[in-house]
């Protein structure tokens, strides 16, 4: 039966007595995880909800190199990284691919999205968070692309006649009930000019705002960009907003203090 469920007041203990509940984030770069979404998944460990973290690229374009000689090198590094902050964020199943950072606007669909479908259907989330098209607070486009790969693998997942060939007596279909963008209430001076999905959702990560820099700071090549994160974070003013897109549970949007609000915890 669906459960609806609130976070207590900053500070207090969370438990969630509820079967097992999972989230799962779909990202581009390697610190994504950290940046949009690394409050909301320690939180959600501390509540007893399994995480995940898919990322497509290992970062191998990126500006700041971290003394890396080739972009070989630099997506290792990085790669890395990525597991160094998910263990300070206890994501349960972090997982990176090696596509190319930069260039998933140029890569299959229907590959991406494939690789996505198995992903939902492995782990079973009920809540799926990524990136709108918009990109993020970033506004990179590799985020906007991940996203796009995100909500149709969110949506095929669920479907007997998409990717049929990955069922076997493990893998089955699975419909996740909720699905979020990850959004922003302020913007970054200087940037390309973005539209972002207008926040839903606001979940308190207050008493998890420093495990969240420190993941970020886990990212040791992209030091350089350490200073503007965390003036970021602070805008933030201790939540992290998010847009609900699709939701099993069908009505108006309302406002929320939990991405679980609602959620059927069946599997």
């Amino acid at each position: 039966m669906a459960r609806t469920h609130g976070f207590p007041a900053s500070g207090s203990v969370l438990r969630y007595n509820l079967g097992m509940l999972r989230l799962m984030c779909v990202t581009a770069h390697p610190d994504d995880e950290a940046g949009n979404f690394g409050g909301s998944l320690l939180k959600y460990h501390h509540a007893g909800v399994q995480t995940a973290v898919v990322c497509l690229t290992p970062g191998q374009a990126g500006t700041h190199r971290g003394g890396a000689k080739s972009d070989q090198e630099l997506a290792e590094l990085r790669k890395r990284e990525f597991s160094a902050a998910c263990e300070i964020l206890k994501v349960a199943r972090p997982v990176i691919y090696d596509y190319p950072d930069g260039q998933l606007y140029l890569q299959n669909l229907n590959r991406v999205v494939y690789a996505l479908t198995l992903e939902i259907r492995r782990f079973r989330p009920q809540v799926l968070a990524t990136f709108g098209a918009d990109g993020g607070l970033t506004g990179h486009p590799d985020h906007g692309v991940a996203g796009v790969f995100a909500s149709l693998a969110f949506q095929w997942a669920a479907r007997t006649n998409r990717y049929s060939d990955q069922f076997n007596g493990e893998i089955k279909p699975h419909r996740a009930q909720k699905l979020y963008y990850g959004t922003a209430n302020f913007v970054i001076a200087g940037r390309q000019p973005i539209v972002q999905p207008p926040p839903s959702a606001a979940i308190d990560i207050k008493d998890h705002l420093e495990g969240k820099l420190a993941a970020f700071r886990a990212h040791a090549s992209q030091a350089p960009l350490f200073p503007l994160f965390e003036e970021n974070a602070q805008k933030g003013g201790g939540k992290e907003l998010f847009h609900l897109v699709a939701s099993a549970k069908g009505g108006p949007v309302l406002p929320e203090t939990d991405l679980f609000e609602g959620v059927d915890d069946s599997d």
